[in-house]
């Protein structure tokens, strides 16, 4: 329930603070006091949308600040958990408007958004007027609070898992139907692309490993003629290892002779004849690790041209040759078992729509079943109200064929005002006093089902007097033993039935200024003599209303 309101500077009002409790609460005073303006203030709490002129004259801004105290498991605390937003204590919804326009919201002391606060204070408040725009009239909820009278949410939530469900597996089989009908009308194009990628057999990092396979015959093609002169000339008919050889093999014989002189050079010759063996050695060597087949350059290159021409072909990288081929693999094997799973998403999604139809049409019974208990809980009510000529229609149109996750009911509230008349909406039909009534006895019916923790009402009941207002205050009365009800009223029969009754007055003349007070027993009395006498309160109007007061509190 809203268990504080605060104001700062918003139009007349410059401070005030109210805390409101349980039970009914009613604001009264005289035309042009200001009860509006404390409901615009609310209102703007509550996510209405915000106006410069709603800033007090003179100042720089002005601020509302709405406290609720709501039980833990309260949908508004689910929201803001779901927009992670503290939920701890209390949901405090503050609003700033500036004086040039600019506004700024606060939900638990926290930035937020004015949507988000429009949707938080739509499930802490509702506020009902001549004019009301919110749930009662709206056709789209009407359905949400039929089942909120019937008392079958449950079967409401089963009929929305199972058509999810059935729409899920409508949707997968959707999906599979068009990669099916899509593989078909490519079916020779995939098998052709299959056998050649099959054949060709495109293995991963094979690139790489050509590639470098070729070059390396290239270079060593380019190296070999080279290694072949030098095989020629150190081991070929001009060597000189064999003279060289002779040489040595005569000065060895005359180097005793002479070994002063022959020493060195023996020595010298012998040495060079080793490095030049080892020449040969590494030359040799150098041969052999050169020899290639250039058939196998030949056939390295033609494997190489053949992966990158496929590439090209396919339109993508040799490195995911592989991946295509074994994508395409996969698309034929669909194919060819698409169609035994298509016949069985068929077979499921035909079942689980049944399993919807069932469900659909036994949610429907028990909202034809509940739609009479309702209108008949509304018809109970008008009399008193003096709309007994009236009547109170819940109109259900079913189409079994359109299936929504809420099932297959349009549910709308509609009223004939007078026998003969055709019945409409509640918004077209009724005039701004018949609605008040209607919409009234509509929240009786529902009491605290499908309704928001804390009702308004702004002057109900305007045009009305005697019997009429009194049977709006007990309908008021017996509406806050359920929920927080606060009701501006021009009535005294209303607030004779307060448990709770603020007085709105003006003061000032060069700056005027809107108070809210809460009245005591004796000062309830004297509104209430207000009330019924007008400007000039007589004893008549003071014994009147204690008569009201009395009837009311037995």
């Amino acid at each position: 329930m809203l268990s504080r309101l605060s104001i700062r500077d918003i139009v007349l009002i410059e401070r005030l603070d109210l805390d409101f409790g349980s039970g009914l609460s009613v604001l009264t005073g005289e035309t042009g006091a200001g009860k509006s303006i404390l409901l615009d203030a609310l209102s703007l709490a509550l996510g209405a949308r915000g106006d410069a002129s709603l800033v007090r004259q003179g100042s720089a801004q002005g601020q509302v600040t709405a406290v609720f105290d709501v039980p833990g498991n309260h949908p508004a605390r689910e929201l803001l958990e779901e927009n992670a937003f503290d939920t701890d204590g209390d949901i405090i919804l503050r609003r700033v408007q500036t004086a040039d326009g600019r506004t700024r919201v606060f939900v638990n002391d926290q930035p937020a958004s004015v949507g988000l606060m429009k949707d938080v204070g739509r499930l802490l408040v509702e506020l009902h007027g001549q004019h009301d725009e919110r749930a009662l009239v709206d056709p789209a909820a009407h359905r949400e609070l039929l089942d909120a009278f019937g008392g079958h949410l449950g079967e409401v939530a089963a009929t929305a898992a199972a058509f999810r469900q059935w729409r899920a597996t409508e949707q997968e089989l959707a999906r599979h139907q068009a990669k099916v009908e899509a593989a078909a009308r490519e079916a020779d194009y995939l098998r052709a692309s299959v056998a050649e990628l099959s054949k060709l057999d495109p293995q991963p990092g094979e690139e790489e490993e050509l590639a470098e396979k070729r070059a390396r015959m290239m270079r060593a093609e380019k190296t070999a003629s080279e290694v072949n002169d030098a095989v020629e000339t150190l081991s070929g008919s001009t060597s000189p290892v064999p003279a060289l050889s002779s040489l040595l093999r005569r000065l060895q014989r005359k180097e005793a002779e002479a070994p002063e002189l022959l020493g060195e050079i023996v020595r010298t010759l012998d040495e060079a004849l080793i490095a030049l063996d080892a020449a040969q050695e590494a030359v040799a060597a150098a041969e052999r690790a050169l020899e290639f087949d250039p058939r196998i350059l030949e056939q390295t290159e033609e494997r190489l041209f053949a992966l990158r021409g496929a590439a090209r072909k396919f339109s993508v990288t040799v490195e995911n040759l592989p991946a295509l081929r074994d994508s395409m693999v996969a698309d034929l094997a669909d194919l060819d078992a698409g169609e035994g799973r298509l016949s069985l998403l068929e077979k499921t999604a035909a079942e689980l729509r049944g399993v919807f139809d069932r469900q659909a049409e036994h949610l429907s019974a028990l909202r034809h079943a509940a739609a009479k208990g309702l209108a008949g809980a509304v018809m109970a009510e008008l009399p008193a109200l003096k709309l007994e000529r009236a009547e109170f229609i819940v109109d259900i149109s079913t189409e079994a064929a359109d299936r929504t996750e809420e099932g297959i009911d349009h549910v709308e509230f509609q009223v004939r005002t007078n026998p003969g008349t055709r019945p409409g909406p509640m918004m077209k039909v009724a005039s701004g006093g018949e609605l008040s009534r209607f919409l009234l006895a509509l929240k009786v019916a529902l009491a605290d089902r499908g309704s928001a923790p804390t009702l308004v009402f702004d002057e109900i009941d305007t045009g009305v007097g005697g019997a009429v207002a009194d049977a709006i205050g007990k309908r008021l009365a017996r509406l806050s033993a359920r929920v927080q009800v606060l009701s501006v009223t021009h009535a005294p029969q209303v607030a004779a039935r307060a448990s709770t009754h603020y007085l709105i007055s003006k003061s000032g003349v060069d700056r005027v200024t809107t108070a809210v007070a809460e009245l005591a027993h004796a000062d309830r009395r004297e509104e209430i003599a207000r009330m019924l006498a007008g400007a000039t309160i007589t004893e008549e109007a003071r014994a009147a209303a204690r008569r009201l007061l009395a009837e009311s509190a037995g």
